[in-house]
């Protein structure tokens, strides 16, 4: 998520839940946990299973806000479940199965507790479908933000980061649970639905017309959307004939996608740094949805709720690689996503002929102690500060800072071999901070404690 278009963004709502014993008789095996124990999302994802492919066919009809759903879920059962949950927030659940046999399911809060027939044996892969309906709104976060499924009046505007999938489709919310996703959205005939992926097939009949996307790589539930509107989509090839896809509001002018200019000069010039390109697609969704005001790096089409500037492409892009491909194992780790994007971006303007990295850093650097500008500490910053202006800019420090301490060809060497061992998967701060030091050969335990851990401005590292 670019800085330049959400200044602070928060924390989303911590929903508690409660765990229910199973009763005597139940069904062998225990219940699947209700959250998977992120300290800052509580409620968020869920224990027992691991997801392998959301097939999610939706009806959405924007000027009632109605939205009928069918969710098609595969997974497998990582220990012997007598109940395992789902997030959904809201919605009337009309009935759940499981591998085809209708399943008791109850809700506690954003809970969805499914009682399959018989239970679920340790290893066993299984299919739950889950039918919906209900209204769409315009959820915020507990700072007022919008995210999730915001309703528009030409549409919807569908941003998670970083527990709104629930808001929209039923889920195992949290990054260490990613998945291949199909999308199959049905809107009015004139609307236009775009999600992660490729377009495979469009049909019209009856005045509805329906839109059908693949994302074939493992994708963290945050990163789907599903955005509706009235959308140009516009094609064109990236280096190696990849496809770019962007959907662009009709109501914006002909400078909307002035910032979209040099994408594939810009895949080009990420690929040589970081390694290739890790999706099958990109391209973006550019909105008129200003209200929002950001933009999110939803996985291969990013969207912005506003005409992008070319730093905010930049930032939004370099998220493919840290961020979507590597994600963050918890969500303390955010600045392994900001801090990296904001330095890509440093590095983009000064591909270009703008300030330097170093020009940069050394600017901010010379801001004063005593202002707010250095916390919190972007290792660790708090739920509510989850995106507070330090994670993006003193994250991004943290690395200009390692690079002079290491050195060029040893700091790129890092960045590339980081992607390439995590590439598709979560990582933590630990891992990095070892990997820096193998590739080092240097105890960095007390680089990385002062410029990450430590309140406040650092003097000496």
């Amino acid at each position: 998520m670019a800085m330049s278009r959400r200044a602070a963004a928060a924390l989303a709502p911590m929903i508690a839940t409660v765990l229910l014993a199973a009763p005597a008789g139940a069904t062998p095996g225990a219940p699947g946990a209700p959250g998977v124990g992120d300290d800052y999302f509580p409620a968020a994802g869920n224990g027992g299973y691991d997801v392998r492919h959301y097939g999610l066919d939706l009806r959405y009809e924007p000027t009632s806000r109605a939205l009928r759903g069918v969710a098609v879920i595969s997974a497998r059962a990582t220990r012997a479940l007598s109940t395992f949950n789902l997030d959904l927030r809201g919605f009337t659940v009309r009935a759940v199965t499981v591998d085809g046999r209708p399943a008791g399911f109850a809700r506690d809060g954003q809970e969805l507790r499914i009682s399959p027939h018989g239970g679920l044996r340790r290893g066993e892969p299984f299919t739950v479908t889950v039918r919906y309906d209900g209204t769409t709104g315009r959820p915020t976060d507990v700072s007022g933000a919008l995210y999730g499924w915001v309703s528009t009046p030409d549409g919807a505007f569908v941003a998670n980061e970083p527990d709104g999938a629930p808001t929209w489709y039923p889920v195992n919310d949290h990054p260490t649970d990613k998945a291949s996703y199909d999308f199959t959205i049905t809107v009015p005939e004139g609307k236009t639905a775009v999600a992660n992926g490729e377009l495979v097939a469009k049909r019209t009949a009856r005045g509805w017309t329906t839109w059908v996307w693949h994302a074939p790589d493992p994708m963290a539930s945050y990163l789907s959307t599903a955005a509706v509107g009235d959308y140009d989509l516009r094609w064109s090839k990236g280096p190696r004939a990849l496809p770019i896809i962007d959907a662009v509001d009709r109501d914006l002018g002909v400078d909307a996608t002035a910032g979209l200019a040099r994408t594939a000069e810009m895949i080009t010039y990420f690929s040589d740094l970081f390694g290739p390109y890790p999706f099958s697609s990109y391209g973006a969704i550019v909105d008129d949805d200003t209200e929002a005001g950001y933009a999110l790096e939803t996985q291969t089409r990013p969207i912005y709720s506003g005409p992008p500037r070319e730093s905010t492409v930049a930032h939004e892009l370099a998220h493919q690689w840290f961020g979507n491909s590597v994600s963050p194992a918890r969500w303390q780790e955010i600045w392994l996503n900001e801090g990296f994007a904001t330095y890509a971006e440093w590095l983009w303007t000064e591909h270009t002929g703008g300030q330097t990295a170093a020009a940069r850093f050394a600017a901010l650097y010379a801001r004063p102690a005593s202002t707010g500008f250095w916390n919190p500490p972007p290792g660790d910053p708090g739920a509510i500060d989850l995106f507070a202006g330090s994670v993006y800019t003193k994250g991004a420090m943290t690395l200009h800072a390692l690079r002079e301490k290491i050195g060029d060809r040893t700091f790129f060497a890092l960045l590339r071999a980081w992607h390439t061992a995590h590439r598709g998967g979560t990582a933590d701060t630990g891992e990095f901070v070892r990997l820096a030091e193998r590739l080092s050969g240097r105890d960095l335990g007390a680089f990385f404690d002062t410029w990450l851990y430590t309140p406040g401005k650092p003097t000496s590292w």
